[in-house]
């Protein structure tokens, strides 16, 4: 079970426990870290900007400057994502400004230089509620950090969605 905490964290600030508090309401959050070989320098593309998405999420993207839209099976789910903390190479932030679900939660990438490479934490925080979706969404944030592993490291798999499918 996540752990809570105790403090009322502010609307928007999130922290790197397993639950985020908005308003003083617990929210869950999907976390995964993965480590990869390679520095934060050359990650960090992938993580800030649509052509890097491309390389291991989605192939239907829009790319309108600081905010990207991914298209997900013939854009029947369109998420709008916008970058709100950009501290290349170490912090991404994407707020999602659409869908049901994800409307107001925030996408965020930390990067960790270490010896071995680069320690990648990863959030999607701020969920209202742990839905079927939600926990739908973790499994598959969990095979998209493996592609965005395979992506950095130079053995592309190439992104999890394509225009109207999935690449497996």
């Amino acid at each position: 079970m996540p752990r809570l905490s105790t403090r009322a964290w502010p609307v928007g600030e999130l922290h790197n426990g397993s639950i985020s508090l908005t308003r003083g309401i617990p929210m869950p959050d999907i976390q995964h870290a993965i480590q990869i070989v390679g520095k934060p320098e050359a990650i960090c593309p992938l993580v800030a900007t649509a052509n890097g998405f491309g390389q291991w999420w989605a192939t239907d993207i829009t790319d309108s400057g600081r905010a990207v839209e991914l298209g997900f099976f013939n854009r029947a789910t369109i998420y709008r994502l916008r970058l709100v903390v950009d501290t290349p190479p170490v912090h991404v932030d994407w707020v999602c400004d659409t869908g049901d679900e994800w409307n107001g939660t925030h996408i965020v990438f930390r990067l960790e230089s270490r010896a071995s490479g680069t320690l990648l934490r990863f959030s999607h925080a701020g969920w209202r509620s742990e839905t079927e979706y939600f926990t739908s969404c973790n499994t598959t944030w969990g095979e998209l950090m493996y592609r965005l592993k395979s992506a950095a490291e130079g053995k592309p798999r190439g992104p999890l969605f394509l225009a109207g499918d999935l690449a497996y």
